[in-house]
């Protein structure tokens, strides 16, 4: 089987689990719905950033964000327990490379996760929550790829050394918090103190938030160049090092 084969056979094995269980898709969208609901009402009337800002078109990129961070990191989990009842076993003794295996499992849970994020993406634009034009929705889907793809390879970095599923899970929770929360996707950045703003500033998140908000029409922080070129740069040394790992290890 050659590369491409085995990139689309682990890509279609991947969408097609995500059909047959369409509860997936309902309960990751449960968290973030109850923060752009809850708080986003709750806080609106306190917010003040600008006058022509709500709280709840503020935070809708931050959002799009979670969704794509959390089902994202989580699945490494999906490498688990492949590993836990024998199926990554099977396709790491098989003639074909690991790097297409690690690309067919990435590629397909970024569109799984992808598919999560472009549900809140129209829901918003829908509700009148964010504006955007046409090349600033392609934009906005593009640092909607490159958060997903990069937090994928870092949760199956995360998989590759770790043999409880379970342990994984309480991982991942304690890296997803800090880095959703750390990345300016509920406050302006601009308004932390110095200590907080150097760690808003090296959590690669923050770049696709910001670089969100500025694809959709709400105001941003960086420049979107400098946005897009830091998180390509996280991407390819997230998937280098998910890489290496994946190649490593053992069957």
């Amino acid at each position: 089987m050659n590369f491409a084969a085995t990139v689309y056979t682990l890509w279609l094995r991947e969408i097609l689990r995500f059909k047959r269980n369409w509860s997936r898709l309902i309960g990751s969208m449960a968290l973030p719905l109850i923060f752009l609901v809850i708080l986003g009402s709750g806080y609106g009337s306190v917010f003040r950033y600008r006058s022509d800002v709500s709280y709840m078109q503020f935070i809708g990129p931050g959002i799009i964000a979670m969704s794509l961070l959390f089902s994202s990191m989580l699945g490494g989990l999906t490498v688990m327990w492949d590993r836990q009842f024998g199926f990554l076993k099977e396709i790491l003794v098989a003639p074909v490379s690991r790097v297409a295996i690690m690309a067919g499992k990435t590629v397909g849970t970024v569109t799984t996760s992808m598919i999560r994020g472009l549900v809140f993406l129209a829901a918003m634009l829908a509700a009148g929550l964010l504006h955007g034009s046409v090349p600033g929705v392609a934009l906005a889907l593009l640092f909607m790829f490159l958060i997903s793809a990069s937090f994928v390879s870092v949760g199956i970095a995360v998989a590759t050394v770790m043999r409880d599923p379970h342990g994984f899970q309480l991982i991942m929770n304690f890296l997803i918090m800090p880095v959703f929360f750390l990345s300016g996707a509920l406050f302006p950045v601009e308004q932390l103190p110095e200590w907080l703003m150097f760690l808003t500033h090296v959590n690669p998140l923050t770049y696709g938030v910001d670089g969100m908000r500025f694809a959709l029409g709400v105001p941003s922080h960086f420049s979107p160049l400098w946005d897009l070129l830091l998180l390509v740069k996280f991407w390819v040394v997230s998937t280098l090092v998910g890489a290496f790992l994946f190649k490593r290890m053992p069957a």
